[in-house]
């Protein structure tokens, strides 16, 4: 048996290479390879009682132990890294290890000696152990129960302080932000400002079954925020909820609840805070010592093992963060028009009478309508009542009616004829009002549906040769009567042509006759 603990102690004391090897009776490689190896791995005086030659020997070298029992030694750096990969689980890993013994004609270990060697390997040697979390898959998220609080400066009252707490389940390492409310925007600002701390997201977020997160969750029938999902569709995770009242689904966060209740709202109880950005600077300052602390059992701390363990398995984050956006359900209104906020906004006229769904930012309205968006405005802000109406909404005759101006009236006018367009001109000038003019010109352009241009021009030409003052309602009483004359001169001419139209006649002659 080597002397493990007699190596370190006398090299903790300065004896030389060759001094410890004498004393121990090992060459000076053996004992710089201990030496070498007992720093890699973090193992330096004073030692522990506990720390016998035998327990430093498996800890230095645990192959020992089991290429000792004849069984296929484990490479267990190769299964920690395999296991940090998605979808890897120990089980494949023995399932590989096996075939590898096989072509070996070595003995394999079990699946049991298999878990329980790497159990302890991981134990000693790693922050984490990765049987069931693997770095950068979970982030789980609720609110403490526990509160703080801020003083109101005018009143001296204490006012509540909610604190939200996000944990990554494989290092421990935990955010906290004190927020004045749970709503769903305070809800998604803390996701946002965690993915930020933690410098990438996670492939699931498990909340708890709040409103803010959740609409409806059955065993049949699981309904999201849509809020909720869409910020998780921009940081490219999926949300699955823990089962409800299913505390064990969300393990770690309940338990960085309880610490952070502890080392931080419990903390800062006597610090008082005038506004929740003075709380939160508190918060993060508790947070860091908190995230800085020992492990009791394991070398190293939550922030270490995230160091190590997981920051590289995390997503890299969009370019920018998520924008909140709420979500909202209107019915199209008879004018095609929903309210949002007392502002009026169009749909296409074919969903009039229809349930939208509509999508509010800061500077859209987006209007969907069976998951399909079907419109989109800009927000409107200030004055209650104001429209935004876009004209591919309307239908044609609307389109006539808005599309009245008095530059489009006269390039009608132009488009049929000088005459028309000389009458268009004086009705434009004589009316009171811009307005009536142009309802009057919109009623002459209506007589393009029974009337061609040349009858209409016609007509304009026949009453500016009439009055100087022509009205609509003369020139459709002579569009009218031309139509009725021209219907009867046809029918006029169409008689004489019957009767001029003669057939061929035999005369008296071709029946022995004669011709009169």
């Amino acid at each position: 048996m080597i002397h493990y603990r007699k190596i370190l102690e006398l090299h903790d004391e300065g004896i030389s290479l060759r001094g410890i090897a004498a004393s121990t009776g090992n060459s000076r490689q053996k004992v710089t390879e201990i030496l070498a190896i007992a720093e890699k791995k973090g193992l330096v005086c004073p030692l522990e009682e506990e720390m016998t030659d035998r327990w430093i020997e498996e800890f230095l070298f645990p192959e020992k132990t089991l290429e000792a029992s004849g069984r296929q030694p484990l490479n267990f750096d190769y299964i920690h890294e395999e296991l940090a990969k998605p979808n890897v689980t120990l089980s494949l890993l023995h399932h590989e290890y096996e075939a590898e013994c096989r072509l070996k004609n070595k003995i394999p270990y079990s699946y049991r000696s298999f878990l329980r060697h790497y159990s302890r390997y991981a134990d000693k040697y790693k922050a984490t152990l990765r049987i069931r979390r693997k770095p950068g898959e979970i982030m789980e998220v609720d609110w403490a129960g526990s509160t703080a609080f801020i003083i109101d400066r005018d009143t001296g009252e204490k006012v509540k302080a909610y604190v939200f707490v996000a944990t990554l389940p494989c290092s421990q390492l935990s955010y906290a932000e004190a927020t004045l409310s749970m709503d769903l925007h305070s809800w998604i600002t803390a996701h946002n400002n965690a993915y930020a701390y933690f410098g990438g997201s996670t492939q699931i977020i498990v909340p708890d079954n709040l409103k803010a997160s959740v609409t409806k969750h059955t065993s049949k029938e699981l309904v999201l925020n849509s809020t909720y999902r869409e910020m998780a569709d921009h940081y490219n995770t999926v949300v699955m909820p823990a089962r409800v009242r299913s505390p064990k689904d969300k393990s770690s966060v309940e338990g960085a609840v309880g610490a952070i209740s502890t080392w931080i709202i419990a903390a800062l109880r006597n610090t008082h805070c005038f506004s929740i950005d003075e709380l939160n600077e508190e918060v993060w300052r508790k947070l860091e010592e908190f995230n800085r602390r020992p492990f009791t059992r394991k070398k190293g701390s939550r922030l270490s093992a995230f160091e190590e363990e997981e920051k590289f398995a995390l997503s890299p984050l969009p370019s920018t963060p998520y924008k909140i956006s709420v979500w909202k359900t209107a019915k199209v209104r008879p004018d095609y028009h929903i309210s949002v906020e007392s502002m009026f906004y169009s749909v296409p006229y074919e969903y009039i009478n229809r349930d939208v769904e509509v999508r509010l930012s800061d500077s859209l309205i987006e209007i969907y309508f069976n998951h399909m968006r079907v419109a989109t405005h800009k927000r409107l802000y200030g004055k209650y009542g104001q429209l935004s109406t876009v004209r591919d909404h309307m239908p044609d005759n609307h389109k006539l009616y808005v599309d009245q101006t008095p530059e489009a009236a006269i390039e009608w006018a132009e488009n049929i004829g000088t005459s028309t367009l000389k009458v268009v001109r004086y009705i434009l000038d004589a009316s009171t009002n811009e307005k009536q003019g142009l309802q009057s010109i919109f009623s002459l352009k209506k007589s393009e549906r029974s009337y061609t241009k040349y009858e209409i021009e016609r007509a304009c030409k026949m009453i500016a040769s009439m009055t100087n003052r022509p009205t609509v309602k003369s020139i459709q009483t002579i569009l009218k009567n031309n139509k009725k004359n021209d219907a009867e001169q046809e029918l006029k001419r169409k008689t004489e042509i019957s009767k001029n139209n003669y057939g061929f006649t035999r005369g008296a002659s071709y029946y022995g006759g004669k011709d009169k």
